[in-house]
């Protein structure tokens, strides 16, 4: 198994400089990654580094908190396709999940969707940690409800990250009808494999060249 083909390449710190976005999509380059995903701000420059390679560039939205006006995470969307964002990694908004306002959560992720255009990808996260198991659930069945390509657990940026449990969950809930993607506290190549095997189809993460080379990383943040 090639692992570097399920990993989203990611630097979404906010001290990030754009010396750091360079850094990383050269090791996309040189290790085969999938993905970088990056705040969007920094699209132009990842599609400029990657240009006339498959590596595609995922950018975050509504990030990580999910709880702007739906208006204005569907235009951080707009914006970013338009500048050439192949993959859209959204938060949901996490209150109305557990206020158990369906309508809102669906819709949210519904003007997400229509702001994509037909080859860009959407996942949402669900930052699992803040999670039920009810909630889980329904978030899953509303991102699948209204059009999504992936559902995601985590921005690294809460109170937990990725868990075997969670992962296995969420792919009993999509099966194979949306793609699961594990992320947060995913540093080292044991970790990954077990995410595969519960039904992870990508993985984001931060600490990816470490995970390739079968190592364990120091880097505990997403």
């Amino acid at each position: 198994m090639n692992i570097a083909k399920y990993i989203d390449h990611t630097i979404l710190k906010p001290e990030t400089q754009k010396i750091d976005v360079i850094r990383v999509c050269q090791e996309a380059k040189q290790y085969g990654f999938y993905s970088v995903c990056i705040n969007s701000c920094y699209v132009p420059l990842a599609k400029e580094q990657l240009k006339g390679t498959d590596i595609k560039v995922t950018a975050v939205v509504g990030f990580p908190l999910g709880a702007m006006d739906m208006k204005a995470k569907a235009y951080e969307t707009k914006v970013a396709v338009e500048r050439g964002a192949d993959e859209i990694d959204m938060v949901i908004h996490i209150g109305a999940l557990k206020d158990k306002d369906d309508d809102y959560v669906r819709e949210d992720i519904k003007r997400v969707v229509a702001s994509l255009n037909q080859n860009t990808l959407l996942k949402v996260i669900l930052e699992t940690s803040l999670l039920t198991e009810e909630e889980k659930i329904k978030a899953c069945e509303l991102s699948m409800e209204a059009g999504a390509h992936f559902v995601k657990t985590s921005t690294g940026f809460s109170t937990g990250g990725a868990t075997v449990e969670d992962v296995r969950l969420m792919k009993r809930i999509v099966g194979d009808r949306l793609g699961v993607k594990a992320s947060g506290g995913i540093r080292n190549y044991e970790t990954a494999m077990k995410m595969i095997e519960a039904g992870a189809t990508r993985l984001g993460i931060s600490a990816s060249v470490a995970v390739v080379r079968g190592m364990e990383s120091e880097n505990s943040s997403y």
